[in-house]
């Protein structure tokens, strides 16, 4: 399947900070500091990417971080307000658990994964980080995992039937 080219311009979006580590060359004249910095951008209507920048000071870092999740988007298809079913997303040794939850249950993430699923615009979900905690790899592990979702609809296109064929809940077809 092809991926979908998305533009940053047509959209309205939010940003968000996750993650400012700091690093150290060490030399023989003594450390040499430089920052990293982990952005997330969405416009809470179904399009969000992630960036990570590296700069010698943290406000440089941050912007580009911010320009590499712009070039990163990826379209995430929300059932309602959460997701049209559950998916295990998996960056190295992170793994996120994202399950669909009933309206008015909130966003159940921890810091990274939180960060992800409310600039997407999802505002019911349930999830689990199994594995490493690194915000980086569960940052990508997460949208891995949100690039995984597929509605009932295109699942039906892609095999070649129709909706009613595919035995679904009657909770999917609405």
């Amino acid at each position: 399947m092809q991926k979908e080219k998305i533009d940053a311009t047509e959209y309205e979006l939010k940003e968000k900070v996750v993650h400012i580590r700091r690093v150290a060359k060490v030399t023989k004249g003594g450390k040499r500091f430089h920052f990293t910095a982990l952005a997330v951008v969405g416009n809470s209507e179904g399009i969000i990417g992630s960036g990570l920048g590296k700069s010698n000071e943290v406000p440089d870092a941050i912007r580009k971080a911010i320009e590499k999740a712009k070039k990163n988007l990826i379209r995430v298809p929300i059932k309602g307000n959460t997701i049209p079913h559950e998916v295990l997303g998996e960056h190295v040794s992170s793994r996120v658990m994202l399950r669909p939850a009933s309206p008015g249950t909130g966003v159940i993430a921890g810091g990274a994964v939180r960060a992800v699923v409310e600039l997407s615009g999802i505002s019911d979900i349930l999830s689990k980080v199994v594995g490493s905690t690194n915000p980086l790899n569960v940052v990508k592990a997460a949208i891995n995992g949100l690039a995984l979702l597929r509605m009932p609809q295109e699942v039906a296109d892609i095999r070649g039937k129709d909706l009613k064929e595919l035995d679904l809940p009657k909770s999917y077809l609405n």
